[in-house]
């Protein structure tokens, strides 16, 4: 019997110590990516596929090549042909150049297409494949607001909201409206749909449709702090039966969520258990993207139309308002010593504040008018010592 190569002895003898771990950890993968339940995300799975097989097949060849020529070229083998003198082949040039040029032109129309159908803010055309979706059926709407570190989910159709528990019918388009209160974050549902980002004072949007019924998991994509690793939820997909009775528990909870109560579950906390609440604040969600859920605090889109008439010149700083929580950092300008911020237009007994104010801001005729319904003293680096007069609310 012949003697072994040495080098086949010893790849024969690593090979079970190799292929055993390996094996053991991919045991341990989920490929919810590739068999996902809802259609956008089948649909990203057969674009991720696609994209990956045109790619294999210049990758492919080329490896197979370097093999080939480095076993053919060897320094043993004597018979191969040597030609130092070589520099040019037609054949080869339009190989080399040819099949890359052919399938980034692949790659480039499937992208295109694929960006384009697949705009996370892009209603569903389809449920599923070979299912267009019906114009008279509402996507459910949900509210997403990312939080340091756990998930609210506010229902603006059923009036409820959750932390860390998500729910929602089979075969029904669902649009998500999402925002962060603080720092950005990564809503994904890797079941459901792709990834996308969500930011303190924007909101992005994402449509998707769960096609199975089951449980699946959620989470951020993006680090966020120490309570990144805990930032997950359940994400339930529900007959139309099954939502209804999930509605009617999260309503039978008794718990109510104001403005109040958000801002004590905006605080910091890792690894919150699953919250129902059967009532919500119906401005709460565009109050978080605003940023001006603490009482009185100016809104965004005020400051943005008060800057669109011109601005309110130096009687702005008699709308300042002590900042008195603003998680574990101050956030807002400083006049003096104390942390403050811009109050807004209206005031804390009017029935709808943004309405209130966009009439009050819609009074004003120049820009330098007072600021109205702050009821403040100026703060003394502007001006004299001693405070002036409180300013009057109209």
């Amino acid at each position: 019997m012949p003697p072994q190569h040495p080098v086949r002895s010893t790849l024969r003898r690593l090979t079970p110590w190799v292929a055993i771990p390996a094996l053991a950890l991919l045991a341990g993968c989920n490929a919810v990516v590739l068999a996902p339940s809802g259609d956008v995300a089948a649909q990203q799975r057969d674009l991720l596929v696609i994209s990956t097989v045109l790619m294999l097949l210049i990758i492919i060849p080329v490896i197979a090549l370097v093999v080939i020529f480095a076993w053919k070229y060897r320094h043993s083998n004597k018979d191969a042909a040597y030609e130092p003198d070589w520099d040019h082949s037609t054949y080869l040039e339009v190989a080399i150049w040819g099949a890359p040029l052919l399938i980034i032109i692949c790659l480039g129309a499937v992208t295109w297409a694929g960006t384009h159908l697949l705009d996370p803010y892009r209603p569903l055309d389809r449920i599923a494949a070979g299912r267009p979706a019906e114009k008279t059926v509402k996507p459910l709407q949900v509210n997403v607001v990312a939080l340091d570190w756990k998930w609210l989910f506010i229902y603006p159709e059923y009036g409820i909201a959750t932390v860390n528990e998500l729910a929602a019918p089979v075969d029904r388009p669902i649009q998500f409206t999402i925002t962060s209160s603080s720092v950005m974050n990564s809503f994904y549902i890797p079941a459901l749909a792709g990834q996308i980002y969500a930011m303190p004072g924007m909101q992005t949007t994402l449509y998707g449709v769960i096609n199975k019924a089951g449980e699946y998991k959620g989470f951020s994509a993006n680090y966020s702090g120490s309570g990144f690793s805990g930032m997950r939820f359940n994400f339930h997909g529900l007959p139309q039966a099954g939502f209804d009775q999930w509605v009617a528990q999260v309503k039978s909870s008794g718990l109510a969520l104001d403005r109040a109560g958000y801002m004590r579950l905006e605080a910091p906390s890792e690894n919150v258990p699953a919250m129902r609440f059967a009532q919500v604040d119906s401005g709460l969600f565009s109050a978080i993207v605003n940023m001006c859920v603490e009482p009185g605090k100016m809104c965004m889109h005020e400051m943005e139309a008060i800057d669109a008439k011109g601005g309110l010149d130096i009687e702005s700083a008699h709308s300042m308002l002590a900042l008195t929580y603003d998680k574990t950092e101050r956030r807002g300008a400083v006049f003096g010593p104390t942390p403050t911020y811009v109050a807004t237009l209206c005031t804390p007994n009017d029935p709808d504040p943004r309405e209130a104010g966009q009439t009050r801001l819609a009074s004003l005729t120049s820009p330098s008018a007072p600021m109205l319904g702050a009821g403040l003293t100026a703060p003394a680096s502007f001006g004299s010592a001693a405070p002036s007069a409180p300013r009057a609310a109209s």
